[in-house]
């Protein structure tokens, strides 16, 4: 889901309004209508979980806490490396 879910449920909501408010075609046994009403409420249920799923998946991926390495060179010349982690 996601992103391509959120433009699948926009296009399914676009072909239910234009079934609903567009075709005046009556069939025998269903109306397209009502078709396009379910097309709509389809998609705009599909809409919000996928905003909800895109929504999460785009969360933070890392701890709080952090750590490096890093090289330390002192007043003699003389190098040593230090690994650091902060919270």
């Amino acid at each position: 889901m996601g992103l391509p879910g959120m433009v699948l449920s926009a296009i399914t909501t676009a072909v239910g309004a234009i079934m609903y408010w567009a075709v005046t075609y009556q069939g025998t046994g269903f109306r397209l209508s009502t078709v396009g009403i379910i097309l709509m409420i389809v998609g705009a249920i599909g809409f919000v979980a996928s905003t909800i799923v895109f929504a999460v998946s785009r969360g933070p991926l890392r701890s709080s806490s952090h750590s490096f390495d890093r090289q330390v060179v002192n007043a003699q010349g003389n190098s040593s490396s230090v690994h650091e982690q902060s919270d």
